[in-house]
């Protein structure tokens, strides 16, 4: 069966405490992000072939004596962020592989200058209607309900000025798509799968 990842963003209408929660969540996911990259950096000068699970592994195993303030928000947020440092250093040696050249490494987030967004697994949220359930905050009114049906596969949560959304990323079989949403989403025949 032929498949597509799709993502559909939608508006969300958060409560000032659900806010609060975000704002925690997008600053542990952006202290994880700079934590690992700097990690990354000291195993890479010393010889060792640094990985992003293993870099996970470290943080959880410090979280408890070091970190306390992570465990109010979900573990996805870290996670995710952790995750994302390892797919951008793979973008940059498959580029340098490429070309030949030295390309941009990843950097730093800075607050207030970084996107601020977190990762959630799709076993942390649950939707319904034009309602979405969240770990920690609970219910959060949406704008709309999600376009697709099909498997869900995860979530991103981000700021966009004083607006928060939540992308949600679902694999869903091309046979459920009519023309409209293929063309509303644009969607790339490069994330199409033959699935058997």
């Amino acid at each position: 069966m032929t498949t597509a990842r799709l993502a559909h963003q939608i508006a969300m209408i958060p409560s000032t405490e659900q806010e609060q929660y975000f704002r925690k969540a997008c600053g542990v996911a952006r202290f994880a992000y700079n934590w690992g990259l700097s990690e990354w950096q000291k195993q890479y000068t010393t010889g060792e072939i640094p990985n992003w699970m293993a870099l996970k592994k470290k943080l959880n195993s410090l979280k408890q004596d070091f970190f306390p303030w992570m465990y109010e928000v979900t573990k996805c947020a870290p996670e995710g962020a952790l995750s994302n440092l390892g797919t951008a250093w793979s973008h940059y040696f498959r580029d340098l592989k490429k070309t030949g050249k030295k390309t941009q490494k990843p950097k730093f987030k800075k607050k207030g200058k970084s996107k601020d967004s977190f990762y959630l697994s799709n076993d942390q949220f649950k939707i319904q209607d034009k309602a979405i359930h969240l770990p920690h905050v609970g219910w959060i009114q949406l704008r709309e309900a999600l376009r697709f049906s099909g498997k869900i596969l995860g979530a991103t949560i981000s700021r966009i000025a004083d607006r928060w959304f939540i992308s949600v990323q679902v694999e869903t079989p091309v046979s459920h798509l009519k023309h409209k949403d293929l063309k509303s989403v644009g969607i790339d025949l490069g994330i199409l799968s033959d699935i058997t």
